[in-house]
Formats: C-alpha cells, structure tokens, sequence
C-alpha cells in the first residue's frame, strides 16, 4: 500500500488559521460508513444523530504550552524548542530547531530565568533537554509564564492569547498533551449538557498527544512506517462504562482519532478493553480489524497523514476520499480549526 494513495488536493485557503466565531458553529459532514451516503450540516445538531444510550468517548488530555524560544548562552542564536515526552521530572524529549546549531551539552536560555542544557538525540530524531530547575513546579510556572501553545505547522500565524482557549477542549483535565486531540474542540458545554438530557453517555480516557500523531510519513510504502510511542491512561470506571455499552449492544462513538488509538490499544480479541496506563505506538491504516468502536467523530485531516490512513480504515478508502474530495467542493475548512465529521 502506498502512501501516495492517501494524498489529495488541498486548495490552501482551506487550510483553517483561526477557530469558527464559536466551537459549534463549525460545519460537519456526516458520512454513513456502509452506505457511503453523505449529508451536510453544523455541529450544533449533532444531536439530531445520536441516540439514547450511545456511548462517546473523549480524551480529556490537556494541551501546555509546549513551544519555547529561547537563545544560546554563548553565541546569543535563537532556538525553538517543541517539548513533546516528559522521560522524567523536568528531562523531555523534544524537537528543536534549527536541529543543526543543537550541540550537546549546549546551555540555552527561554525568558529570563529558565534554563536548559541540551542533551542527545533520539531515535525519533529529536533530542533530551534537561532543565536546570530546582524542583517540578518552578518549572511548570516557568513555563506556563513564557511558552506559546503548540500550534500546528500549518497555521501560519503566531500563537494569540485566545489560542490557549479555543486550542483546548472544554473537558480537557488531564495535563500532558503537545497538540491538542481537535476533534472535542468543537464540543461546549451547553451541547455536553444536552448529550446528557438526551440519554448519551460519556466516558474519558487519557491519550497524551505527540510525536506519535503528528510525525509526517517519509517511507513510500505504508507498512513500513513506525509510529512514536504515546503514553495512555483508561481508569477502570471508564473501561466498565465501555464494555457495559458493548456488551448491551449500544454504540461506542470515539471522539477524535487519539481516542480510537488508545481504545484499539487496550481492547482484547473480544472488544473488551482492559483498565491501565502505559504507550502505545499503534499504527491504524487499511485492513485494520476495529474492535472497539462504532463511529467517529473528527476534523479533516492532512494528506498522506497517519490520521487519514486511520479514518480511511474505520470508514473504508472508497468512501473517505471521495467525501473528502466532496468537502474540497463544498469549501469546508480543513485541520485542527476546521470543520467536523461524523463517521457513523
């Protein structure tokens, strides 16, 4: 299977920069996975699709302010540091750039006060920093003072004040996250409350988002791609709620890609998931056999991406990228502040 398969045309100005006026007010594209049948409508009606006893399932994951600028103590040259995996308190992996001026040992400095020394690469092709921090919470307050919310590539617009708002789910507890899980960005609170009112039922997992989501595929053939590991919780209240709408045969709706990833992780042979923590670097791609889930709820993703590949085998190839094709025409807007789409 070749990589080149998943690609598409992508008329730049879709590519969304900023957020709809309001998280609903988002479009959504709703799109029957057997019958390939397709309706167009906005996220606020999303309750005109699910039913009583459905079961969705959100990442309540937390998105810090994971981008750094910072400066060489020596030299005074500027670097960009991503922080992606905390490996222990105050060491992290991350990526910085430009990667080429990195050296080891090398102390640099964000703000005025945090400091860092750089230390060796990773496999991943990013690199360990460690802090030069008295203790966890000075470096939390450090950072939460100085670092810039992780904004994808793609939008070509600095951070702003209300991206730490809008670049964050309502429900979002669990802090941890490089990138934010976009699919619950449309969700408000006035549309949870009434999920509830109507029957539909939560449950929350933890899939910290990094590497493992985001890394572009640089192999020609699909299987030859390896995914970076992400660390992942599921409580056992949680894993009882999910296995009880299954076993009950109601529907298990993922919200966002992160929790597909996480569900199918943890699931045995039978659809049972099992309660824990731990990293996953589990690649979804056509041909995959779902254990877990009965629809998806998530954004227009890049082409070639991991994340295509993984709503193309949920929903199958032939339906997904003539949708998207579809929504190219229909001017829906495209990635992390995009338009919505329902796969049931």
């Amino acid at each position: 299977m070749l990589v080149s398969d998943f690609d598409y045309d992508l008329p730049t100005e879709l590519i969304a920069q900023y957020p709809a006026a309001q998280r609903d007010a988002s479009r959504m594209m709703v799109l029957n996975r057997k019958s390939g049948e397709i309706n167009h409508t906005h996220f606020k009606n999303i309750l005109d699709y699910l039913e009583e006893g459905d079961l969705l399932v959100f990442n309540e994951t937390k998105v810090f302010p994971a981008r750094l600028f910072g400066r060489r103590v020596k030299t005074g040259g500027k670097l960009e540091v991503l922080l992606l995996d905390e490996k222990e308190p105050c060491t992290w992996e991350a990526l910085v750039r430009p990667g080429r001026h990195a050296r080891e040992g090398e102390e640099i400095i964000f703000g005025e006060a945090l400091r860092a020394v750089i230390g060796e690469r990773t496999d991943s092709g990013g690199r360990i920093i460690n802090f030069l921090v008295e203790d966890k919470q000075e470096f939390w307050d450090q950072l939460f003072k100085i670092g810039k919310m992780p904004l994808p590539p793609y939008i070509k617009r600095p951070a702003e004040e209300m991206d730490r708002e809008r670049y964050q789910t309502v429900y979002a507890r669990s802090l941890g996250s490089a990138a934010a899980p976009t699919a619950g960005l449309h969700f408000t609170e006035e549309i949870l409350g009434q999920l509830k009112d109507k029957g539909v039922q939560f449950a929350f997992v933890v899939l910290h988002v990094g590497l493992g989501t985001f890394r572009p595929v640089h192999v020609p053939k699909v299987e030859d791609h390896r995914m970076h590991a992400e660390f992942w919780r599921l409580d056992a209240h949680n894993a009882s709620l999910i296995n009880e709408a299954r076993q009950n045969g109601r529907r298990v709706i993922a919200v966002g890609t992160t929790t597909v990833r996480l569900l199918e992780s943890v699931a045995g042979d039978d659809g049972t998931v099992g309660a824990g923590e731990g990293w996953t670097s589990i690649f979804i791609y056509p041909g995959f056999r779902f254990r877990v889930i009965d629809g998806l709820v998530t954004n227009f993703h890049l082409p070639c991406s991991t994340l295509l590949m993984l709503v193309c085998a949920f929903a199958g190839y032939n339906k997904v990228l003539p949708a998207y094709r579809e929504a190219v025409e229909k001017s829906y807007r495209f990635f992390s502040y995009g338009d919505a789409m329902l796969i049931l």
